[in-house]
């Protein structure tokens, strides 16, 4: 006991049961608080109000526990009785009943959970000291000519492996180093292999694989000493270890992680089929090129051959034949054209002068005389009309205002018959006033009464 506890018994302090139980409580939670703890699930069961109610259990005791929303919600797995977990909580007491209890903050499934978190331990740690960084991968050889397997001899994997480059690749030699791949012996035996295998140097490349497991099957490929005997190595190290979900240590430090084993394979060895085709395609391609280069070359010869036969005495001289024959044919053309051209101005020349002679001459001005004739008579013509149709119009413009039309329409013309004067208004005919209405048609003597 510590020197700092109050002894109960000796202050001889009468406690009640909830007092007791309360103080038990905080002896307890003040001395252990938070610790982990692994057992079995037993008697576990989840009311309707969310919390989870259950008994840890190992060979021989067991505690109970208890684990309230809003944490019992956050789990990522169903609990259920008889599974192996692993807990973090507070130790307790439960006053209501004064039992020993747990009161649950975390809780996850022992061994993958525990292996986990060790897991990303490691990762976390080899990051942080670069062994993950791109600047240490190495490149491949494209075709490597020996390489060596590090794997189980008894199992799939090799088999697959060896099955993928017998198929793509069969001049590639194949090395297998067989090691344990899962327990406590086999990560000292993959260091081994690989230490070995790296200083021999006698191979292009290193393909460490296993087939697919539990995370504790493939727990010897997140070792620590594996993964820096891998960055330690010489060789390009290729891992292909379980499946296409399953990520290793051992895959974050190789310089190439492959899916599978028979993927690694596929990836390392290249195919022969696909080779084939390819030199084929060269072969094609090449005898093609060596074709056209002959046929550039066959060219080349007739051109040369032609400018030779072109630079031979006889060559020349039926050259220069052609050529005086050519210019024979275009000499006697041009006079042939020169004495067209003179004749078709002679004609031009005559043609000119008689148009020049005294007697054209005469014969064209009178008919420009006739012509000129004919035109003075017809503007007379056209004059004359002009005015005689002017004049017609004057003359209806002039009947038009003329006092005798409008006498023809019934109306008199009044003079007065002593002075002559035309009388517009009744004032100007007093009675008596002799006038004259002067009528279309003759005249009329009238008195004013």
């Amino acid at each position: 006991m510590s020197e700092d506890r109050i002894d109960y018994a000796s202050t001889r302090e009468v406690l009640t049961p909830s007092q007791l139980t309360r103080r038990a409580r905080d002896l307890l939670e003040d001395e252990f608080g938070l610790i982990w703890l692994a057992g079995e699930i037993s008697n576990f069961s989840r009311p309707s109000s969310g919390h989870l109610y259950f008994s840890l259990k190992d060979g021989s005791a067991q505690v109970r526990c208890a684990m309230f929303k809003p944490k019992s919600t956050w789990l990522r797995f169903r609990p259920a009785d008889g599974m192996q977990v692993l807990a973090r909580a507070r130790v307790s007491l439960y006053e209501a009943r004064g039992e020993f209890q747990l009161i649950v903050e975390h809780l996850e499934e022992a061994g993958e959970g525990a292996l986990q978190r060790e897991f990303e331990r490691l990762k976390a740690l080899l990051d942080a000291e670069g062994l993950f960084a791109a600047a240490h991968k190495r490149a491949l050889p494209r075709h490597p000519r020996r390489i060596a397997v590090v794997t189980s001899a008894s199992g799939a994997a090799v088999r697959d492996v060896l099955s993928v480059l017998t198929r793509r690749w069969p001049l590639l030699a194949v090395d297998v180093v067989p090691v344990p791949v899962q327990g406590r012996e086999a990560p000292p035996a993959i260091v081994t292999a690989l230490r070995r295998l790296s200083a021999a140097a006698a191979h292009d490349l290193i393909l460490l694989t296993r087939g697919g497991g539990s995370i504790e099957d493939l727990w010897a490929f997140n070792d620590e000493g594996v993964a820096r005997a891998i960055h330690a190595s010489s060789l390009p190290v290729v891992s292909a270890i379980g499946h296409e979900v399953d990520f290793t240590i051992a895959d974050f430090v190789a310089d190439l992680r492959a899916p599978t084993p028979s993927a690694a394979a596929e990836l390392l060895a290249p195919d022969a089929a696909a080779l084939a085709r390819a030199l084929q395609q060269r072969q094609q391609r090449l005898h093609l090129l060596w074709q056209r280069r002959l046929q550039r070359g066959q060219q080349q010869l007739d051109r040369l051959h032609a400018q030779l036969q072109a630079r031979s005495p006889a060559q020349r001289l039926a050259l220069g034949r052609s050529r005086l024959q050519a210019q024979s044919l275009r000499l006697r053309h041009a006079l042939a054209q020169s004495r067209q051209r003179s004749r078709e101005r002679l004609h031009l020349l005559h043609m000119r002068l008689l148009r020049r002679h005294p007697r054209e001459r005469l014969q064209q001005l009178r008919s420009g005389l006739e012509r000129q004739q004919h035109q003075l008579q017809q503007c007379l013509r056209s004059g004359v009309d002009a005015r005689r149709a002017h004049l017609a119009a004057l003359g209806r413009a002039l009947h038009a205002v003329s006092p005798l039309a409008v006498l023809a329409r019934g109306y008199a013309l009044l003079q007065r018959e002593d002075d002559g004067r035309v009388v517009r208004a009744a004032t100007d005919a007093a009675p008596g006033t002799r006038l004259r209405a002067r009528l279309a048609e003759g005249e009329l003597k009238l008195r004013v009464d």
